[in-house]
Formats: C-alpha cells, structure tokens, sequence
C-alpha cells in the first residue's frame, strides 16, 4: 500500500515537470524567436563614415533592410536622392540617412548648406574670456549679453539675443572635438534683424557668450513696451489787467491871520 502510494506521487510530480517544461520552452519561442512576421523595409544607411559638411557620394552609401517598426518616418530610402548633398552631422557606418541629417548643395562652402532658411551666418570676434574659455563647438546653442556705457559713464547691460546656434567656431565646423580650444571667432546663426541688433551692439559696447544646457530651450517674454510720458506745456500765465489809477485829493485848511479857507490838494 506504502510502495504504491509513493509510486503514484512519483508519477504526478514527472508529469507536473513535463508540464512546467513544455510551457516553459512554448514561452522562450515566443519570447526569442525572431519576427518573421514584419515585413522588411529597404532604407539607404551610411556604407562608411560621412564627416559634417563633406558631399555625400555613392560609394558612401548602401542600402538595407531594417524592420518595419524600427524604420522612422524621415528615413531615406533612395540613394540617389541623397547623392550630391551635405551631411549636417557625422554620420557613422550602418546609420540610416535620414532627412534632417543632409542638405542640398548649391555650391560655396559647405557651410552655407546648413544655414536654415531665412537665416544668415554672422561672425563675431572673441577671446578666451568671451567664447566661454574654449568649451563652444558647433551645434551648441548661446546667449548673448550686450554691455555698453551710459551717459553717466556707467556700465548697463542686458541680454541682447536668446537660444542662438553656434555654426561654427574659427574655421571648424565640426561638433567632433575632445577638449576645450582657444578660438577667435564664432559663427552664429541669426535672424537679419538678430544681425543687425549685434552689428550695432558690438559697436556701441563689448558682448559676452552665455553657454545653454542643450535642454534647455526657454526663452524669456519680450519685456512690456515703456509707455511714453505726455509732457503737455505750461501756457505762459496770462499778463494782469493794468490796475486803473484814480487820482485822490485831499483838503488843506489855510488859515491867514483871522480868515481860515480851505483848498483841494490833489495827489
């Protein structure tokens, strides 16, 4: 009775085993079993690396399949489309082409290929102390602070510019650089009406570059337009009346001996 009662419980823990195993196995199939299902989706990818500002050519492009669901809507897909424009960004071996990472070149520098529209490369001079001891590369976005004298010889300053793109540093247009470089000039790129508030701050004062957390995109509300006070004239007092002068007189009593007279006296 003991023998079979141990042989029966033998039994039903193998067969609880063979369960939990087969469910196990059914689950790691599902989990790792590669998505035959999706569909492939052919995109361009960079065959080598691309360097910032270089001519995309043929030979630096290839293209392959990536799953549909890792493919992202600004994906490129056709290598000719791509031949002849500008990589605005280094792009590194098997990275997929996208939209925003070329440009159409239509001759000059490369440099020119990047401006975005409606905006102009303006160069500025710096120092060690203005260009924030070297740590600027291309693609980081600065402030600008505008300081010039006043009338009573004292300094005013305050921030000229806001969330302003750095295009390039002296002649490196690059963002690849490991350590912090002296440099003498900065290219930002600006508004026409951003270019001429610095033109004309950078003559009327000195300006300084404020470094921004890449994150940070805030810009602050223009201020409140200064209400101009109306200073209305003073009329001029009006000129008093001429005062009338009436003559007065007075009586003086003469007296002569016994005979006393009176006579007017005017004054």
């Amino acid at each position: 009775m003991f023998k079979s009662r141990t042989v029966l419980m033998l039994s039903f823990a193998l067969i609880m085993g063979l369960g939990a195993a087969y469910l196990a196995r059914g689950w790691a199939l599902d989990r790792f079993a590669s998505p035959t299902s999706e569909d492939g989706v052919p995109v361009v990818v960079a065959a080598l690396q691309i360097p910032f500002g270089k001519k995309v050519e043929a030979s630096d492009l290839k293209v392959a399949t990536m799953p549909r669901s890792m493919v992202p809507s600004s994906a490129l897909t056709e290598a000719e489309s791509i031949e002849g424009q500008v990589a605005t960004t280094t792009i590194y071996p098997g990275e997929m082409i996208l939209k925003e990472k070329v440009a159409a070149f239509g001759g000059g520098s490369a440099l020119s290929a990047v401006i975005a529209p409606n905006k102009r490369a303006v160069t500025v001079r710096v120092n060690d102390v203005i260009g924030v001891a070297g740590f600027l590369m291309p693609g980081n976005r600065v402030d600008i602070v505008a300081a010039k004298r006043n009338g009573n010889y004292r300094y005013e300053s305050r921030t000229l510019l806001e969330n302003v793109k750095v295009l390039a540093v002296d002649q490196t247009a690059s963002p690849e650089k490991d350590k912090p470089v002296i440099v003498r000039a900065v290219t930002l790129e600006l508004s026409s009406d951003e270019a001429e508030e610095l033109v004309k701050a950078t003559q009327e004062g000195m300006i300084q570059l404020a470094l921004r957390n890449p994150l940070d995109d805030s810009v602050s509300p223009p201020p409140e337009p200064v209400k101009e006070e109306v200073v209305v004239e003073a009329k001029p007092a009006p000129k008093p009346a001429p005062r009338r002068v009436v003559a007065t007189s007075s009586r003086v009593t003469i007296i002569r001996g016994t005979d006393v007279s009176t006579s007017r006296v005017s004054m």
